[in-house]
């Protein structure tokens, strides 16, 4: 059997092995990335694609900030043709109880020090600018409307093919089954079809698949699938509507640029899988919870529905960490707000790949916190 060579071998074509994978070509690095599937199949092409700067912590405000630098260009940056559907039509949490509206302060009093252009609003002030949306409860909002949403699968399939065009190779429907590693370092990876490749350096980023991977090399990472549903409507008239999440049960929703609707809800009932199967309770129970925030789309047909894996970990907050493995860079565990980390992501990623200093602090993102008990909780995620 011949073995082939790459400088970094990336495992998963989500969004985060994408742009890592654009970055390392950009600076001339040999990589090769491999995805089970077709690129954004798994959490990736199946987000909301939410794009936020509602944050309560720097690091990930750090990380948010330059995303939302990096996102009005990247179409023409990427330059593959497709359309990433960016929009900035703001994102808003809204607040039903007094205690999340004093963390809700807190976090836009820390947005606003780091220069992200985030506010409070009363319900008077969201009812006067947005006079559709359900008010019922509602005791304050915070809003920013740098923020807004992107198409997940476009703007995956862009980085991978500006990746490729750049020199990487990109091999998808190729599963890697295992990593090898010898003597404490990392070797490489065998695929499916028994193909064996080696580097020096690999990084994995294979969302909830990453865990049996990491196992392969004696390597135990604390993150779970949880399957998580989403519907769409047909077409409507495109309103001035903002992203919306409701900080009372978790629900959430936004208007696409061709006029559909998506639904979500944080649904802490959903099975640990990452079989994308659909759930007609939740069908249910969005429906009824969003048309009491937007009562406008009573009698709006809902044409599809998908569900779609989060990467958790026990903290939802992710790991960006060399392991003991010498070599083995890990990059999962985003618990559902990974997509819009993907410029982030790919720039630290490709940074520690290089020997690089990240260009923000990653302590908090180590591998080592679950087993310190330090864990690293986001008082955004109420």
């Amino acid at each position: 059997m011949t073995v082939k060579t790459a400088d970094v071998i990336v495992v998963g074509g989500g969004v985060h092995g994408a742009s890592t994978a654009y970055e390392l070509a950009k600076a001339g690095v040999n990589v090769v990335l491999f995805e089970k599937e077709y690129l954004g199949s798994g959490g990736s092409g199946r987000s909301a694609a939410g794009l936020r700067q509602h944050f309560g912590t720097e690091v990930n405000l750090h990380m948010a900030k330059y995303n939302l630098q990096v996102f009005p260009t990247l179409e023409e940056e990427l330059d593959t043709g497709m359309p990433l559907e960016f929009t900035q039509w703001g994102y808003m949490w809204v607040a039903y109880a007094d205690s999340v509206l004093a963390q809700l302060q807190k976090n836009v009093d820390l947005q606003r020090s780091l220069d992200i252009p985030s506010v409070m609003m009363k319900p008077d002030e969201v009812k006067a600018r947005w006079p559709y949306l359900g008010m019922d409860g509602i005791i304050g909002v915070a809003f920013c409307g740098d923020d807004g949403h992107i198409n997940p699968q476009t703007l995956t399939l862009s980085y991978g093919h500006a990746a490729r065009r750049l020199g990487a190779t990109v091999k998808t429907y190729c599963p890697v089954v295992k990593l090898l590693a010898e003597n404490g370092k990392i070797k490489g990876v065998v695929t499916e079809d028994g193909e064996e490749w080696h580097a020096p350096r690999v990084l994995l980023s294979a969302g909830p698949w990453s865990t049996p991977l990491a196992a392969t090399v004696g390597v135990e990472l604390p993150v779970y699938a949880e399957r998580h549903n989403l519907l769409i409507t047909e077409p409507v008239e495109v309103f001035d509507c903002p992203m919306v999440l409701c900080l009372d049960d978790g629900a959430y929703f936004k208007q696409c640029p061709n006029g559909t609707f998506m639904f979500g809800r944080d649904d802490q009932d959903e099975p640990h899988t990452t079989e994308c199967s659909n759930s007609a309770k939740f069908l249910e129970g969005v429906t009824k919870s969003v048309l009491k925030r937007i009562p406008a789309l009573s009698g709006v047909r809902v044409v599809r529905q998908w569900s779609g894996p989060y990467d958790n970990t026990p903290d939802h907050n992710a790991i960006i960490d060399w392991t003991p493995v010498e070599g083995l860079l890990v990059d999962c565990g985003w618990s559902g707000h990974g997509l819009q980390f993907g410029p982030s992501g790919g720039r630290v990623c490709k940074e520690l790949l290089m020997g690089e200093k990240p260009f923000v602090d990653l302590h908090r993102f180590r591998l080592s916190r679950f087993a310190e008990n330090d864990l690293f909780f986001e008082p955004a995620f109420i």
